[in-house]
């Protein structure tokens, strides 16, 4: 039985318990664990699985029994797969184990979904939500002609091609209120360039602490929090430099591994400030073991090059130095060699004027 016991220490408890499912390797399995408390869940029981993405389950037939007797002996309603399952997979998985199913991506939307505040913001959500469904429309023909109804409950029996047209519509809809919105950030940008304002954005992979050093340098209170996704919109506001050069610094969503190319893509009316940034300031959380900075840190540089950002406008900052050890410092100090870099605490404050001597050097 290729499973362990997930041991829950938290103080603070959700009372939805779940089985999770995911990878054998520490870095997902630990990314994994956290989106699943981020979305509310109590993590009972961990499912080690090589392959998520196989068969009529997502995972072999004698995996998915197993499945099915966790959750019968510990009573959990959701399955979470920490991978992207087709509608049959998930159908499948639902009607054998007689559970909630939920994979990765509606995993991650549901975070979104209850961290979104702003209107764009909520825009978005609900943009890459209809980027989940509209291939799950589609497969769902196939279980109405095998006169299958969708869901446990059999709800969702519909006509699929008139759902479809509607889900189009409303995309349509959608983009057409965030192209409005990126119209608006076009004039603003057009009205900064004219004030000769340098913007500065921040970004890194999700909880590496770049509202924490926003904050400090721009003496706001926006809130922080360890889980995944605090910020999901866009926040600018002005900060001085040493030399008296007022900047626009702005703080956005934060990225991920394995993130579907829809969810970026609803968000790239708020990832495209990244092509108007004089520079780009890359977050990287040093206290983490080397191998899940050097995943976390290709992640970004991957994310960035497909959003067609500029190399040359990016400055590395290591994070968390007052709780990091000098070994990792160093080797992440090597990792990022090709591009400026300085080390910092955000929480402290150590370390901020020299980064804004370093941005200043480099306008």
């Amino acid at each position: 039985m290729i499973y362990d016991t997930w041991q829950a220490s938290k103080a603070m408890k959700s009372e939805r318990k779940a089985i999770l499912v995911t990878y054998p390797d520490e870095f997902t399995r630990q990314e994994a664990i956290g989106l699943t408390e981020a979305a509310g869940f109590e993590v009972a029981q961990v499912v080690i699985q090589k392959y998520l993405r196989r068969g009529e389950f997502g995972v072999g037939s004698g995996k998915a029994e197993e499945i099915k007797q966790i959750a019968a002996a510990t009573g959990c309603k959701d399955i979470i797969v920490d991978e992207g399952l087709t509608s049959s997979q998930i159908y499948n998985l639902a009607k054998l184990t007689g559970q909630n199913v939920i994979d990765r991506e509606k995993l991650i939307l549901d975070i979104f979904a209850s961290r979104a505040t702003t209107t764009e913001a909520k825009l978005q959500v609900q943009l890459a939500e209809l980027g989940y469904d509209m291939p799950r429309a589609r497969q769902s023909v196939r279980l109405s002609v095998k006169g299958e109804k969708q869901g446990l409950s059999g709800k969702g029996e519909y006509a699929v091609d008139v759902r479809f047209r509607a889900l189009k519509r409303r995309m349509t809809s959608i983009k057409e209120k965030l192209r409005e919105a990126g119209q608006r950030r076009d004039l603003h940008s057009s009205q900064r360039q004219k004030l000769n304002i340098p913007l500065v954005s921040l970004v890194g992979y999700t909880s590496s602490g770049k509202t924490t050093l926003f904050n400090r340098l721009t003496n706001e209170d926006k809130e922080v929090a360890s889980s995944p996704f605090t910020t999901l919109g866009t926040t600018a506001r002005t900060v001085t430099l040493p030399d008296s050069t007022k900047i626009l610094l702005t703080d956005t969503v934060g990225f991920i591994s394995r993130l579907p190319t829809y969810m970026i893509e609803a968000f790239k009316s708020t990832l495209d400030d990244l092509n108007y940034a004089d520079l780009v300031l890359l977050m990287v959380d040093v206290t983490e073991p080397s191998s899940d900075v050097a995943i976390k840190y290709d992640t970004c540089l991957n994310t960035l090059k497909g959003l067609n950002v500029s190399a040359s406008k990016l400055i590395i900052i290591l994070n968390k130095s007052d709780i990091a050890s000098k070994v990792n410092v160093t080797e992440t100090k090597h990792l990022v060699r090709d591009f400026p870099s300085t080390v910092i605490s955000a929480e402290r404050g150590y370390g901020t004027h020299v980064l804004k001597t370093l941005i200043r050097q480099n306008l």
